[in-house]
């Protein structure tokens, strides 16, 4: 296919390529298909293309990022998708926000399970951790703390059946975090960079009605466009205002509390207090990775009740800065739920 090329050694036959990509799964800009995974080039996305058949991992990489590669720190500034094919070459794709790459991944993992999603030393450091847990947990757990377990693990079951509901929850308090922390100086600058623009668009009309020169006019027009670009880049727009960050936020609590609540009735109970009686965290804090880190609490001999283990996983929380260090899995999970114990300020 045209503007369409192979990495690699594997191909596709041009008719099973032209529908593969047809229907492939968009996420920025790759493309997830049934036979091939599509990347993007220097200008155009989804240039090239992948097969399954050649691909060896797929896995996430952040640069200029401590937490990413290091094990140090908890915040990230350029995610890649790092795609390892044939023997050893390897093609890497940058993306805007690191969810999206989370989700490719996702993606990935349901659709082609025998694909590693994680890379050769993740794999290792993966093991060390675990068999470090292991040796943390107690071999003899009380009846309460067997009873509370099973509540989480089914607690967790309960939200992967609504994926997006917990996914809102941490998009808009990621969302309400970095809104809350913008400068209100940007609010300003985009003014003063308005009123420049409109300046030497006006300064440019004059010109060219007064003294005709159309080289000093083409100049001013394009200050004039150069500056409103950047203007709009910084203006106030509805993703970046506090009021509408603050509205998703509440939205997306409501709409995992409507679902719990729904749950909780169709059992026979009904609600109690921020959640429901059948439900062990409130809903503003209801992830899977919330869950899995009071299971991991529990077995440590840390807590033996869910009231219990939520408050320790809250005091982890807030112990864990840019200095201490964490293992790749340890990472993915804070970053995606310390936001929304930061928006309820762990109350």
């Amino acid at each position: 296919m045209m503007f369409l090329h192979a990495l690699g050694n594997g191909t596709l036959p041009d008719e099973d390529l032209h529908q593969d990509k047809k229907q492939c799964t968009k996420i920025e800009r790759i493309g997830i298909g049934a036979k091939a995974i599509y990347l993007n080039g220097f200008f155009l996305d989804r240039a090239y293309y992948i097969p399954f058949s050649q691909v060896r991992r797929i896995y996430k990489r952040v640069a200029l990022s401590k937490g990413g590669y290091t094990g140090k720190g908890l915040f990230a500034s350029i995610p890649y998708l790092v795609v390892e094919y044939d023997h050893s070459s390897e093609k890497q794709v940058q993306f805007r926000y690191e969810q999206l790459v989370d989700a490719a991944l996702e993606e990935i993992g349901a659709r082609f399970p025998p694909i590693p999603l994680h890379s050769e030393e993740a794999e290792r450091r993966l093991r060390e951790a675990e068999e470090a847990e292991a040796k943390r947990y107690k071999k003899n757990l009380s009846p309460q703390a067997r009873h509370t377990i099973a509540c989480l693990n089914k607690a967790e079951l309960r939200l992967e059946a609504r994926p997006e509901l917990y996914r809102a929850l941490t998009k808009a308090a990621r969302t309400k975090r970095m809104v809350g922390y913008t400068n209100p100086f940007y609010r300003h600058l985009f003014y003063l960079i308005l009123l420049a623009s409109a300046a030497a668009l006006f300064f440019g009309l004059y010109l060219y009605r007064e003294r005709p020169n159309f080289s000093t006019c083409f100049v001013l027009f394009g200050f004039a466009a150069i500056f409103l670009s950047i203007a709009l880049r910084v203006r106030p727009t509805g993703r970046r205002n506090k009021e509408e960050a603050e509205l998703d936020w509440v939205r997306a609590v409501k709409d995992m509390e409507i679902y719990l609540t729904a749950g909780s009735e169709a059992q026979g109970t009904g609600p109690q207090g921020e959640g429901n009686p059948s439900f062990p965290l409130p809903p503003q804090y209801a992830h899977p990775f919330s869950l899995r880190r009071m299971i991991r609490v529990i077995r440590e001999g840390r807590a033996e009740s869910s009231d219990e283990a939520l408050a320790v996983l809250k005091k982890d929380l807030q112990a864990l800065n840019s200095s201490v260090e964490v293992s790749q899995r340890d990472y993915d999970e804070v970053v995606a739920i310390k936001p929304m114990f930061l928006c309820m300020d762990y109350r």
